[in-house]
């Protein structure tokens, strides 16, 4: 089993001109994806909420929540998106794969196009 990663654009939904590249792991076993804390501040992202989060171990974190725009390869959606802590890896979950059109080739370790249906 190996990790894949990709670059991608975390866009202020607010403001589609404050954008900020980030190197993510791709996590489709995640949920939600995780942006560091730092660079959503710095786009002026707000949280709404925080919320209970649950490792594979059991343990719970809490963390805050917000909604970012997100761009891969042309592609743009719209995701929650977790701040991620000091420590926190930066992920793309599986809403953001879905909302992106994406989803995880594990045989390849890449990103295909999604088949859509209604």
């Amino acid at each position: 089993m190996g990790i894949t990663t990709i670059h991608a654009k975390v866009i202020n939904p607010a403001d589609l001109s404050r954008s900020f590249d980030v190197e993510f792991i791709v996590d489709s076993g995640a949920g939600h994806s995780v942006v560091p804390k730092s660079v959503l501040q710095a786009l002026g992202i707000e949280p709404h909420s925080t919320k209970r989060f649950y490792m594979v171990d059991g343990q719970g974190l809490d963390r805050q929540v917000g909604g970012a725009a997100f761009e891969y390869q042309g592609e743009r959606g719209y995701a929650p998106v977790i701040f991620g802590e000091e420590g926190d890896a930066a992920l793309i979950g599986a809403t953001t794969l879905e909302s992106l059109s994406f989803v995880l080739d594990p045989f390849r370790r890449e990103l295909r196009p999604m088949l859509m249906r209604l």
